[in-house]
């Protein structure tokens, strides 16, 4: 099925630091909570209408819960903690609204463009700002660029596992050649929608298997003879 052309409307899903009561699934185990981060704050960045195409596909999933994470919402500045984040002590009210945000999450779907073969800088220090909140998660990549961003995701990797976050094989690259119109308007190759569902699949297994490393305490208990 090709895609039809994605309008942006980043005020469908919400991006403000209150997590919302979640939905149960299975058994009454709470869903997965997944976080649609958008990974550039430029003028004109085309990750806002990819971001929107990844969360408009991602909704119709009854087994996991997604919200679209705009990092223009949070406003963060350069690193400014004064202590490093592994402390776990915010000083700044935008960092502590951030950690809020990240700590309700589960897993992330983290949305990147490539520049100069890496991501972008604004993801990258939202990253650097917390460390605990990011532990035991699960993560997956869409990126987009002219080589279809892979280099920016094989630097993220990186960054993934000294934040001890789990990231999932699969990936969605998107080319500015072939996936967009005059290097503007999305319109992936229908093939990007289903490594796209491969790569929620694998995230949502890994993000479910991790819930005893995040929740040792309520799964031991829930599991004690």
């Amino acid at each position: 099925m090709t895609a039809s052309r994605t309008t942006v409307d980043l005020e469908r899903a919400p991006t403000g630091s209150t997590a919302p009561e979640r939905a149960t699934g299975v058994g009454g185990v709470p869903r997965l909570r997944v976080g649609v981060v958008v990974g550039s704050t430029r003028p004109g960045r085309l990750g806002e209408s990819v971001a929107q195409w990844v969360y408009d596909i991602a909704r119709r999933r009854p087994d996991a819960e997604f919200e679209l994470i705009d990092l223009r919402t949070y406003e963060l500045p350069f690193l400014d903690e004064p202590l490093p984040p592994s402390v776990g002590q915010h000083a700044k009210a935008h960092t502590r609204a951030w950690a809020e945000k990240i700590a309700s999450l589960d897993a992330f779907v983290f949305v990147t463009p490539e520049y100069n073969h890496g991501t972008s800088a604004v993801l990258k220090n939202a990253l650097d700002f917390l460390y605990a909140e990011w532990n035991n998660k699960a993560a997956g990549f869409v990126s987009y660029g002219s080589s279809g961003g892979v280099r920016a995701v094989e630097q993220l990797r990186l960054v993934m596992g000294e934040l001890q976050v789990a990231d999932v094989r699969a990936q969605v690259a998107l080319s500015l050649f072939t996936d967009f119109e005059g290097f503007r308007s999305l319109r992936p190759d229908p093939s990007k929608e289903k490594a796209l569902g491969t790569l929620l699949d694998q995230l949502i297994a890994w993000g479910s298997a991790l819930r005893a490393l995040r929740n040792p305490v309520g799964t031991l208990a829930a599991t004690a003879p």
